[in-house]
């Protein structure tokens, strides 16, 4: 069978989420990793390519140089995955979309309404691919939950709750200065959110994907504790949708005690769907006058359409890694299918859209307005 070639920018040593991206996309065993621009340090850079097998000359020192050299090569890659700080996301992805090259992109997509846009067109007058990897909507009983909700199990939707509280700031909070900042407490790296580009967005998307709502309008308050930052650490925001339900979401870097908690809960006229990241094998369903049910990831009674991404027995748990592999099989899929000369609607495959990343953007930058002026409702356009 023909494999698939691709390449990465950052994700070097010491970079916890490019070995995520490159594990999970091992697990499909359908591409290889054939070049990439690990590093803007030339010893991590070449440390990077020794490890992981990279052909010298094509360890690149700039995505500049990858993008150009990549485009020009007849054996060159069918995708990029770009999984650097939020600053680089939008210039990176636009100069390999020039080149005709796919992109999956770490979220948030880019800082800008402006600049999702101009992705957005370079990806279209291209022709290309381009998936925003959401993780939370790969999980298995993420694709369970949007088939429930899809199916009409739990009726027209009415409110929403999602929470995704961490402490992991907690540490750092009262060190925190310009000399002396992570790089998503950092305005100049992660744009003009934090928590809510981080983790806020995560929310949003997960309730959009499985639910299909888009939000029409929010109004949000930013916190920011601790000494000497300058970007939220805490967030509340209420949200309105298009068709007439509520939505609460409150994320955290600060909360004692919460390590990755992702919890959404959405209530519809006839039932409760409850996700919990921490616990992402069960997905429980309250229906009206009957018990809770616990559905357990594997089971036979699943949907096809979630049954489909189960990877091991149930009681076996899956993850992190087979959640970003779920979104890389349907990307490796569409792309498959677009070198076959098949008409591809990227809304058809499962993975999380440019459109996705977009509305991403805009929520966490209209979160942002919200807050800056006094916790007023805000219009939410995409």
């Amino acid at each position: 069978m023909e494999r698939l070639r691709y390449g990465m920018i950052g994700g070097g040593p010491g970079a916890f989420i490019g070995a995520v991206h490159r594990a999970a996309v091992r697990l499909n065993d359908e591409a290889d990793l054939v070049c990439g621009c690990f590093s803007g340090d030339s010893e991590k850079r070449r440390q990077a390519g020794e490890e992981l097998r990279i052909d010298p000359s094509r360890n690149y020192s700039s995505y500049e140089e990858m993008a150009k050299q990549e485009g020009a090569r007849e054996d060159g890659i069918d995708w990029v995955t770009i999984v650097t700080p939020n600053l680089v996301h939008a210039p990176a992805a636009k100069l390999f979309l020039e080149q005709g090259i796919n992109v999956a992109c770490e979220k948030p997509l880019c800082l800008t309404v402006d600049e999702a846009l101009g992705l957005q067109k370079a990806a279209r007058e291209n022709g290309c691919l381009f998936a925003v990897t959401y993780t939370y909507t790969g999980h298995v009983m993420a694709r369970e939950a949007r088939q429930l909700v899809r199916d009409g199990v739990i009726g027209d939707i009415r409110m929403v709750m999602g929470e995704y509280p961490q402490d992991w700031l907690l540490d750092t909070l009262e060190t925190i200065s310009e000399d002396n900042m992570p790089w998503r407490a950092d305005p100049k790296l992660s744009g003009r959110g934090a928590a809510v580009a981080d983790l806020g967005t995560h929310i949003e998307n997960w309730v959009n994907y499985v639910t299909g709502l888009k939000i029409d309008s929010l109004a949000c308050n930013l916190d920011v504790f601790g000494q000497g930052g300058t970007l939220d650490n805490n967030v509340e925001a209420l949200v309105k949708f298009d068709n007439g339900a509520t939505g609460i979401y409150w994320t955290s870097q600060v909360a004692i005690g919460f390590d990755n908690a992702l919890k959404i809960r959405i209530f519809g006229e006839k039932g409760t769907i409850e996700f919990v990241q921490e616990e992402n094998n069960y997905l429980k369903v309250s229906l009206r006058g009957e018990p809770p049910r616990i559905y357990s990831r594997g089971s036979g009674y699943l949907t096809p359409e979630a049954t489909k991404y189960v990877r091991v027995p149930t009681g076996h748990p899956e993850g992190l890694t087979e959640a970003f592999a779920n979104i890389y099989k349907d990307f490796a899929q569409a792309l498959f299918d677009k070198k076959a000369g098949k008409d591809v609607n990227e809304n058809d495959y499962g993975y999380p859209t440019l459109e996705m990343g977009l509305a991403g953007v805009e929520f966490f930058n209209k979160c942002v307005d919200s807050s800056e002026a006094g916790a007023t409702w805000v219009k939410v356009e995409y």
